[in-house]
């Protein structure tokens, strides 16, 4: 079980060389890096008691489900997402158009390829996310022409 700060969790380099700390941001840049060192592969590799246990990262969160051990997320990145999303409150990335604001950059990337694309425009011009609302509001518009008509 691995247990890291909220201020490790929140850093951009997600894997650190073990022998100078030096940090990247993808698994093989720190592999290439790992090649200066010059250390003979069977050193680099954990050892075997390591190896056979899984690693699993608690959130730092007290109050948060995956603070418990068995409810652990598996990866570092998983983690890290996790937390940025849940508890870090600094949201970096906004949408132009809702101006809906995202931390991880992933979710941010993905909200923008379907941002005003599912909208149901209804004959008045307003948009709406759900088709139901909007044929509710025709229902409702069409009602009152009824009822104007009518008087």
């Amino acid at each position: 079980m691995v247990s890291l700060s909220p201020r490790t969790l929140l850093e951009s380099d997600r894997y650190v060389c073990e022998i100078c700390g030096q940090g990247f941001q993808r698994d093989q840049n720190l592999q290439m890096h790992r090649r200066r060192h010059k250390v003979p592969w069977k050193l680099l590799k954990r050892e075997a008691g390591e190896a056979a246990r899984k690693r699993v990262f608690v959130c730092p969160e007290p109050s948060c489900l995956h603070h418990d051990p068995s409810h652990a997320l598996g990866d570092l990145v998983g983690i890290k997402k996790h937390f940025r999303r849940k508890h870090s409150g600094h949201r970096q990335w906004a949408c132009a158009r809702c101006s809906k604001a995202y931390a991880v950059h992933s979710d941010y990337k993905a909200h923008l390829k379907t941002c005003g694309t599912r909208g149901h425009t209804c004959d008045c011009g307003r948009v709406f996310s759900r088709w139901a609302l909007s044929s509710l509001l025709m229902a409702a518009w069409r009602l009152l022409m009824l009822l104007l008509n009518l008087v």
